[in-house]
């Protein structure tokens, strides 16, 4: 799931509306995100443009997720695409690799000695140039992704260098902008609540706008395949990995979800990634770091994890990615299943009746290289059925070893074929070969918007939940409460939000009439630490305290309770898991957001003021904290003023 640091994570109409289209020509040419020229424009795009003029849109319905359907005229001029293609061109085409720097062809020393001692390259031109990559996939520690004109300009970079190679083609950008906690464009791109958040408003035409409008600000920056939404179900409240990234535990809601999400995405024009394929929702390992077992039958497995994949194959979902877990009871080769050929090709491609793109999760994981090496991975992974291989620890090993593969006859050249034919079915889809480029005036008026933002700040409203609120302590009176001290967890801010989230809180709750000091308590506050929050809370008239991930010996119990000791109204709120409040019996008023973004931490400040009700419910049960099989407060829990 490409939220690590190595790497991540449809049938729908053509997606070239008026709003989304931008024409080659007329666009302005000035600006920091400037578009090459005209001339420039039709001389790199010259070869691929007469290959096709209006994308493969008559062979959406077979390369999206349904049945498929004769070859069309151009979808046989693909082919002759692929058949002019040499076979190390063929190679490169399947991989999706991460290249450091704000700019395709000036990234700043630091980054081109990372690309060195990584990749053996300077540049992004120059990684296109020696291995003939199909996508790029951009990273905020990778510095892809400061502000949306230096997105929009590297996109654009990107696209030039590509095409202007021998039988040049264009580059399919991803990344991986779930919003909530896994996001990688941030402000003054609009962020919006994260998908457990989401499932606690229950609202599927706020999923629907989400994707949308989120869609529209990726595709105006060059990013034309996200991967979102996640798609797994976490039925497991230890989850280290997917936790709040899931809009929920129940499979039919995550799935209605799942769906009208992929249907705002690709609307806008941007390829939606159903992620992590066959299901991630009940693993106690992080396959970032271990290899998870999913202990599932295969009747658990119908019920629990595959309505979420089967609804976004129907919605027409774009791409699906792949999960490094393995899962018995699907295949007991002891592979995980991006290597598993009876899970990518026996379930997903034949049973579900998927012909979209298959992205293996990312490379670098440790749970795909546990059994094989990272020359191997690859390898196997293609023999699976997987189309994308995404961010190999080393592009050198990757790409070497399936070239040698086909040379040795262990995989054959129609076996890649098959795979750049989807690729570039998707790539035509998306407007690619029509125009590649984003433009200055396209990122002005469609990133970061004060509708979009408003928007986001809807949607955000209604998924703050409301779990206790004994003697009506909520909504906090500015007259009978003006002084408010928040205090608590200072977990690093998701990607471009404003953080701290004590200084957030604190500063919305002075913008609605308050006076609000912000105290950083931490994620285990010492006893020193917790001694000034006390004296700080006894010259308050109330306190509002965050927590993160409270278990059974954290010391942000200790601090909570020292909190109520003082006598002040105490409300606490869950930034990330809304377990917490089984940890904390004793707590009067007890919130959920399911994530510090600013987004959902200025919604809590509404509802803590009384400015608007709570509205969202509990998408997962949560259970006792003395008893796990026991629930404390059940799916759909959710209080109102």
């Amino acid at each position: 799931m490409p939220d690590s640091s190595t790497g991540s994570t449809g049938n729908t109409e053509s997606a070239q509306t008026a709003e989304n289209t931008v024409d080659p020509v007329n666009a302005a040419s000035t600006g920091s995100a400037a578009r090459p020229s005209r001339r420039a424009v039709l001389a790199a795009t010259t070869a691929v443009t007469t290959v096709l003029a209006a994308g493969a849109t008559a062979h959406a319905a077979g390369a999206s997720g349904g049945p498929s359907v004769p070859a069309s005229p151009d979808d046989r001029k693909l082919r002759a695409l692929v058949s002019r293609m040499t076979l190390e061109e063929k190679v490169g085409q399947l991989f999706v690799m991460r290249v450091y720097g704000h700019s395709a062809t000036e990234p700043d020393q630091a980054d081109i000695d990372a690309n060195l001692k990584e990749i053996g390259v300077r540049t992004a031109a120059e990684l296109l140039e020696k291995y003939r990559v199909g996508g790029i996939i951009y990273f905020t520690w990778a510095h892809n992704t400061r502000d949306p004109h230096q997105i929009a300009s590297l996109s654009n970079g990107i696209q030039k260098a590509s095409l202007g190679l021998p039988r040049g083609l264009p580059v399919l950008i991803s990344t991986d902008q779930e919003h909530g906690i896994v996001a990688r464009v941030g402000a003054p791109a609009t962020l919006f609540p994260g998908a457990m958040a989401v499932g606690a408003g229950g609202s599927r035409s706020d999923a629907r706008d989400l994707g949308r409008i989120a869609g529209r600000e990726l595709r105006a920056l060059g990013i034309r395949q996200d991967y979102a939404p996640v798609a797994d179900v976490n039925v497991n409240p230890a989850n280290p990995v997917i936790g709040v990234r899931s809009f929920g535990s129940e499979p039919q809601a995550v799935a209605r979800l799942v769906a009208a999400e992929v249907a705002g995405f690709q609307r806008s024009g941007v390829a939606a990634t159903a992620k992590h394929f066959p299901g991630h929702g009940d693993t106690a390992v992080d396959s970032h770091t271990g290899f998870p077992v999913i202990t599932h039958s295969r009747e658990q497995w119908e019920r629990l994890d595959a309505p979420p994949f089967r609804a976004a194959i129907a919605a027409g979902i774009d791409s699906i990615m792949t999960a490094h877990l393995m899962v018995p009871a699907l295949d007991d080769s002891d592979d995980p299943a991006t290597l598993s050929r009876p899970i990518l090709t026996g379930i997903l491609r034949e049973e579900l009746g998927y012909d979209g793109v298959v992205v293996t999760d990312s490379l670098g994981m440790e749970g795909v290289r546990t059994k094989y090496g990272d020359d191997r991975v690859p390898v196997l992974a293609l023999k699976a059925g997987v189309d994308q291989l995404l961010n190999p620890p080393s592009l050198d090993v990757a790409w070497n070893a399936v070239l040698k593969a086909v040379r040795d006859g262990e995989l054959t050249e129609a076996r890649l074929d098959e795979s750049i034919l989807r690729v570039l079915r998707l790539k035509a889809k998306l407007g690619l070969f029509k125009d590649p480029y984003a433009s200055p005036d396209g990122v002005d008026r469609g990133v970061g918007t004060r509708a979009h933002r408003a928007a986001a700040d809807r949607i955000a409203e209604r998924t703050t939940t409301l779990l206790v609120n004994e003697d009506r302590v909520l909504p906090l009176s500015r007259r009978r409460q003006p002084k408010l001290l928040v205090v608590g967890a200072d977990p690093a801010s998701p990607s471009g939000t404003t953080g701290p989230p004590t200084g957030v809180l604190a500063g919305a709750l002075n913008e609605l009439g308050f006076t609000a000091t912000a105290l950083s308590t931490g994620t285990a506050p010492s006893a020193a630490t917790i001694d000034r929050a006390v004296a700080a809370a006894r010259e308050a008239d109330a306190v509002v305290v965050g927590t993160y991930n409270v278990t059974a010996s954290s010391s942000q119990r200790t601090l909570v309770e020292r909190l109520l000791a003082t006598g002040r109204p105490v409300v606490a709120v869950a930034i990330r898991n809304p377990y917490d409040v089984a940890h904390l019996p004793a707590v009067p008023a007890f919130l959920a957001t399911y994530s510090w973004t600013d987004v959902e931490l200025r919604a809590a400040a509404r509802v803590i003021a009384g400015r608007v009700e709570p509205r969202g419910t509990l998408p997962v049960p949560v259970q006792r904290a003395d008893d796990p099989a026991a629930v404390l407060y059940p799916v759909g829990h959710g209080l109102r003023y």
